[in-house]
């Protein structure tokens, strides 16, 4: 009998110590310290330097690219099997990118609701009719197309911070990708920080309550006092 006790207080201590070594969230903090948010354990985070490059349309050995990593911060997470940065534009897994960009005083002078809503990916009517303008005379069809939009929320944040919360479908080739995307300008307006969770559409329906828990951790951090 004091043998069988023995033995389930080792299989409970061994159980305790595995859970522990096993943290559930990981915690994701700006090289800055200004931005604070965590994710599940289960994604795996990437080097988002090429999300940067795609979305900037930079070189990556131009003088650009250079100023652009010193005033950009990003990262990104996969919870895929088989992780890529290019499951930001389509996949049956979750995907979440965030970055803090520093503004320049002209950004700082422009940016409004609208600039949150469109920091990354077209969202407003004219930043859509843009990009579309913009794609064909390259000649290329547009990479996002029939646009959806499924939410569009102002955020009024302590100190004077705001921001937006918005969610939206973009077709991307033969699938449907949904992007849920929060924005926040800090009170000083000198710096924005964004996160996007995104997955196809079967996902995102199927999974959404988890993502609004992620999406929920993304805050600005406060010094003390």
């Amino acid at each position: 009998m004091k043998e069988t006790r023995a033995w389930i207080a080792l299989m409970v201590a061994v159980f305790v110590l595995s859970a522990c070594g096993q943290p559930e969230f990981t915690y994701v903090r700006d090289k800055a310290g200004t931005t604070y948010f965590k994710v599940p354990s289960s994604f795996t985070q990437l080097n988002a330097n090429p999300i940067e490059l795609f979305l900037s349309g930079d070189h990556p050995n131009s003088q650009a690219a250079l100023l652009r990593a010193q005033r950009v911060w990003s990262t990104a997470f996969d919870q895929s099997a088989q992780p890529t940065v290019g499951h930001l534009l389509g996949s049956l897994d979750p995907f979440v990118y965030a970055t803090v960009h520093r503004l320049t005083d002209q950004q700082r002078d422009t940016v409004s609701l609208n600039g949150l809503r469109d920091f990354v990916l077209p969202v407003t009517q004219p930043t859509r009719d843009l990009y579309v303008q913009r794609s064909m005379a390259l000649g290329r069809p547009p990479l996002f197309s029939r646009f959806e939009p499924l939410r569009d929320e102002v955020l009024l944040l302590d100190r004077g911070a705001r921001g937006v919360h918005v969610r939206f479908n973009y077709q991307i080739g033969n699938d449907v990708q949904t992007f849920d995307h929060t924005a926040i300008l800090d009170e000083k307006g000198g710096t924005v920080s964004v996160m996007i969770i995104g997955c196809q559409s079967i996902c995102f329906r199927r999974r959404a309550a988890e993502f609004d828990k992620i999406a929920s951790t993304f805050k600005l951090l406060r010094p003390p006092g």
